[in-house]
């Protein structure tokens, strides 16, 4: 059932509506993508739906690069139910999955039932029905495929999840902070100025982001509620503060400040609203995030003479270096396994993404197809990382597996998007 989950995302951002601006292009899938096909669901009522669920489940599939899925143009039958489903006709067609369902009236809502069925095995490898609003349609869809993403990948689905960016008109005279579906729809507008806002981070259940604006002349990290659109000014010091980053538990906010000095790592107490000064070094500290155990950071490091990515014990403030390969690694982000470390890595002259297996120390550069790539932001499955990378003369945002085998690209119509953070699963 996905009533606890729906009930959250039925609270809209209080704040200006906007046109989805960012559109998922595949521009490499797994050589290994499952064949899968996505029969259109049933709808016996007497008006169109507002969202073609069916449609919504097959894109995020096929956006995800892991499954490759069949034209509804190619399917010679449409069935609605496991009964209809004929094994041999989409083993010709040579699909491996069929998903089925159909859509009923649920009172004010709507009710779902769906099936993937194994054409090679002729089983039915799940059934479910799930309810929503009339207003989650899109909703139950995401919640459908990341059902499915994860019963054929064993792989948690993120199609739920949402993205906070921050997009620029050209002139650079007007900074958004905006808030989307994984996929790019449903762009809503969160807070908007005429001075630069960077640095947004999610709360990790979801509810809130930080970042830090610029509108009163000078850095101040700000913390906003999604439900609400509520605002608090969390930290206002003189000199520069950025870079906010909440701790796995939510009790502590990392953050870079610095006063007539180089930039250093603090900790705020959420709770107390105490400050505690984690590095004091000669050299500039920047960038900190928080490890799955909720007591080490990363953070990048002029400390060696070029930035390089350390890690950092908030106990006892140990510091040893992570990274040796190449004279530029930072922006460092850690999977929620603990396995891999992500980062921005110089590469000859170009800046890109780079995954660092922590066991082995091996490193592997995962994106080449533009010079300067940033702002990495790892889903909460640990299976993609979200980035900014230049194209021609604007920023994009993109995505590339940890491995490296999938990658797509989110452009935004309008302007110039970046500092992409991918939300938790709530």
């Amino acid at each position: 059932m996905v009533t606890r989950w729906l009930g959250f995302v039925a609270l809209m951002v209080v704040a200006l509506a906007a046109r989805a601006e960012l559109v998922i292009e595949v521009t490499q899938g797994k050589q290994s993508a499952i064949p899968v096909a996505v029969v259109p669901f049933a709808w016996a009522g007497p008006d169109a739906l507002p969202e073609d669920v069916s449609g919504i489940v097959a894109n995020d599939l096929g956006g995800s690069g892991y499954f490759r899925v069949m034209p509804e143009s190619n399917m010679i039958t449409k069935p609605a139910t496991a009964d209809e489903v004929v094994y041999s006709e989409w083993s010709n067609l040579r699909q491996d999955f069929v998903v089925v369902g159909n859509i009923s009236r649920d009172g004010d809502g709507y009710a779902v039932e769906f099936h993937v069925m194994d054409v090679h095995q002729k089983v039915e490898l799940l059934r479910h029905r799930v309810k929503g609003k009339g207003t989650q349609l899109r909703d139950i869809a995401h919640y459908i495929s990341d059902f499915v993403f994860k019963k054929l990948t064993g792989i948690p689905g993120v199609f739920s999840t949402k993205l906070v960016y921050v997009t620029t008109n050209r002139d650079r005279t007007r900074f958004n902070l905006n808030y989307a579906d994984a996929d790019g729809a449903r762009e809503q507008l969160i807070f908007s100025s005429d001075q630069p806002i960077i640095s947004p981070a999610w709360a990790p259940d979801g509810k809130k982001v930080a970042y830090v604006s610029f509108e009163t002349g000078r850095t101040a990290i700000y913390f906003q509620e999604l439900a609400t659109g509520k605002r608090e000014l969390v930290l206002k010091m003189k000199g520069s503060t950025s870079a906010p980053a909440f701790s796995p538990d939510g009790t502590k906010l990392a953050f870079v400040h610095s006063y007539l000095g180089n930039p250093d790592i603090y900790v705020l107490d959420l709770n107390t609203r105490k400050t505690e000064r984690l590095t004091n070094h000669y050299a500039i500290d920047t960038e900190p995030q928080w490890m799955a155990d909720n007591r080490h950071l990363v953070f990048t490091s002029s400390r060696a003479g070029g930035p390089q990515i350390y890690q950092l014990d908030t106990s006892n403030k140990a510091v040893k270096r992570m990274t040796y390969e190449g004279n530029y690694n930072a922006r460092a982000r850690v999977t929620d396994d603990g396995r891999k470390l992500i980062y921005v890595h110089r590469s000859g002259e170009s800046f890109h993404i780079a995954s660092q297996d922590l066991r082995t120390g091996m490193v592997q550069v995962l994106t080449s197809d533009t010079d300067l790539d940033e702002s990495p932001s790892v889903a909460p499955n640990g299976s993609m990382v979200i980035y900014a990378a230049s194209e021609a003369d604007r920023s994009i945002l993109a995505a590339v597996s940890v491995d490296g085998d999938v990658k797509f690209r989110l452009p935004s119509k309008y302007g110039d998007v970046r500092e992409p953070a991918w939300s938790p699963i709530f």
